[in-house]
């Protein structure tokens, strides 16, 4: 999957945003599949069939949601799920600090904006050195969110096993299709090239040992440490 356009800079905002959401679509697939599991994980732990759309609305993000699941579906309170799908959300305060300067308007409206910073959007809208390419990145994101939504819903009506994502394999989509943004961007930017496998490594040793909110924390410092390390070589 090719998620970077040979022109892409130099393209009006409205093709920038179409090639958005065709790069998302792919992504756009395996949240929906995603999805249904997370309403049917919700639906079996007696969420009724509102709060499982509502928070699809609301927080978009797989990971967290699924951290929330988790937690409550092991007896953990509510405090304690929210604690969870927090930790997995803090990856995205560096993330939206990289994208920021990429944003337009005034505090409302970058806040606003920055609600499309979603992992799969974010990695495929990086044009390298550090920038981002807002059109895309509100495209690739605009054609997820629905998605998210509609597989929570439907999930939450068929009710299906909730082991049924993992029987048939499709939890490989979502990482296969971060393995492959993660590839992309090693190959395209020479500069990024030990942060992204340094980081990669890290989150998937971590992984073995540490929740998902920690082990992502884990592989954004290394990411981090590396791309300082490797700015200072550069120097």
């Amino acid at each position: 999957m090719d998620t970077q356009l040979p022109d892409r800079g130099e393209a009006m905002p409205r093709d920038r945003f179409h090639a958005g959401l065709r790069a998302g679509a792919g992504l756009a697939a395996a949240a929906f599949l995603m999805a249904i599991s997370f309403g049917a994980i919700s639906q079996a732990q007696g969420w009724g069939s509102v709060a499982p759309v509502v928070c699809s609305l609301v927080v978009f993000s797989g990971s967290a949601q699924f951290a929330l699941a988790g937690t409550l579906g092991a007896g953990g309170g509510v405090v304690a799920a929210v604690v969870a799908a927090a930790l997995v959300n803090v990856r995205y305060v560096p993330m939206g600090i990289a994208v920021a300067r990429d944003l337009r308007g005034g505090p409302l409206r970058r806040a606003v904006e920055g609600q499309a910073v979603v992992d799969g959007s974010w990695a495929a809208a990086h044009l390298g050195g550090g920038r981002f390419d807002r059109a895309f990145l509100f495209g690739a994101t605009a054609v997820q969110w629905p998605a998210w939504v509609a597989g929570t819903a439907l999930g939450v009506v068929v009710a299906p096993d909730p082991s049924l994502v993992h029987r048939l394999g499709l939890d490989v989509l979502t990482p296969g299709l971060f393995l492959i943004l993660l590839l992309d961007e090693v190959r395209r930017d020479r500069a990024g090239r030990l942060p992204a496998a340094l980081g990669g490594a890290v989150a998937g040793a971590l992984l073995f040992v540490l929740p998902t909110g920690p082990a992502l924390i884990g592989a954004a410092a290394a990411a981090l440490l590396a791309l300082r390390t490797t700015r200072e070589a550069v120097r």
